[in-house]
């Protein structure tokens, strides 16, 4: 690695193999790094072992081997433990998902080789095939203990990466729509990124799933997946198409696939490097380049409301934004202390991105003390714990020694 301070990089945290890269600034692009010396060997699988008297650790390759070698304690269903949120006995020890997740993530970022790779890293991005509220909880708290900062980490799913991977390539690559075929085995899957103007900003929309079967066969192999183009492509433009996964093969595509990909002189990319790739461009441009200013991905982890409320603020009428929309959900939180004036409840005001259609939502405060106006002090957390899911947790702080907090605390659970 030719980076020595402000690194970038990017770890696709994977259900089977993982993979780590770094942003190259004299060649402008991600870098892999091989888990191997001296190799081309850019997979690790996703596992961890504790071995030997002194407790050790290793990851991937090397816990596998030390496994079978020297009778280690491997454990192999690290994505699923962390997705899940379960800890599991290793050896004579009882680790928690997010210690496990920490063991690998810092066994990955040693491949890097530098030598304070905490203090001198600028962003760690992780992408993940989906997050859930368990998955996100498990790698904050796994970076956390690593001497990460909140704001050094930035998470994200396979959908957002790969919008970054697209989109960070010359715009003509993504002039027209762009198509990303998955396979998995016997099953591919197809979605389509597309843009369309709202007012001043570009929203970038990752279309539905949508899937189908293939034959084993090579020959039956390239009719299905010829047929699926057909059915999936239709008479859309495309600048480019990716293909993701284990499954494709130039050879058995040649005949029909293959042509009717590159027709249009659409460009076509294959490779399992695309999603660490693109979290490490997702770092570089949130951090840096803010060269897609203009656009706006909207993913599945978007929060699309504007949630704020109507208050006083020195004295004067005021709205003040808690949630602001456009940001993922496992980024959105806020806090704050209210004095509540002539009302026993909280009324949120709900608004679009757009701000064209608002609401208002109520909180009921079931026992609120009474209390003469302006002497019940509030504290409001609000949390979103999954998408469009907002979890409020209000607390009675009292006024002062007047009048004393009645330790009371509601909770409500919000779909805007």
């Amino acid at each position: 690695m030719n980076e020595i301070r402000d690194i970038l990089i990017g770890v696709d945290f994977g259900r089977e193999v993982s993979q780590i890269c770094y942003y190259d600034r004299k060649r402008q692009e991600p870098a892999e790094v091989s888990m191997k010396v001296g190799a081309n060997l850019f997979e690790n699988s996703t596992c961890v072992c504790c071995w030997g008297k002194n407790q050790e650790w290793s990851i991937g390759l090397e816990a596998e081997y030390f496994a079978r070698e020297r009778e280690g304690f491997l454990v192999e269903n690290l994505f699923e433990l962390c997705e899940e949120d379960q800890g599991v006995q290793v050896g004579e020890q009882y680790m928690e998902a997010w210690e496990l997740a920490a063991v690998y993530i810092q066994g990955l970022i040693r491949f890097l080789g530098s030598m304070e790779p905490v203090k001198n890293t600028k962003c760690l991005a992780i992408t993940v095939q989906r997050l859930n509220g368990k998955m996100v909880k498990n790698l904050q708290k796994a970076c956390e203990s690593l001497g990460f900062q909140k704001e050094q980490v930035l998470l994200m799913d396979y959908s957002e990466s790969f919008y970054y991977y697209a989109y960070c390539q010359r715009p003509d690559f993504r002039s027209r729509n762009v198509g990303w075929f998955d396979f998995k085995g016997n099953e591919v899957s197809f979605r389509k990124l597309f843009a369309s103007m709202s007012g001043k900003v570009t929203l970038v929309k990752l279309g539905d799933s949508v899937r189908a079967a293939i034959g084993e066969d090579p020959k039956d192999r390239d009719f299905d997946f010829y047929q699926f183009l057909v059915n999936t492509l239709e008479n859309d433009l495309y600048s480019s198409i990716y293909i993701t996964g284990e499954g494709f093969d130039q050879e058995w595509a040649k005949p029909r696939s293959i042509p009717l990909l590159c027709r249009q002189q659409r460009k076509v990319f294959q490779g399992n490097n695309l999603f660490v790739k693109g979290a490490c461009y997702g770092a570089k441009e949130q951090l840096e380049d803010k060269k897609l200013k203009g656009f706006l991905y909207m993913g599945d982890a978007l929060v699309k409301m504007n949630v704020g409320m109507e208050m006083q603020v020195m004295g004067t009428p005021a709205y003040h934004i808690l949630i602001e929309a456009g940001r993922n959900w496992y980024d959105c939180q806020a806090d704050c202390e209210l004095i509540l004036d002539g009302r026993e409840d909280l009324t949120f005001l709900v608004m679009g991105m757009d701000e064209s259609s608002s609401k208002k939502v109520k909180m009921k405060l079931p026992g609120l003390p009474k209390r003469p106006n302006k002497t019940t002090r509030l504290h409001l957390h609000m949390e979103y714990t999954a998408p469009g899911i907002c979890e409020i947790v209000v607390e009675d702080l009292g006024f002062g020694e007047m009048y004393p907090s009645s330790q009371k605390i509601w909770r409500e659970t919000a779909h805007w």
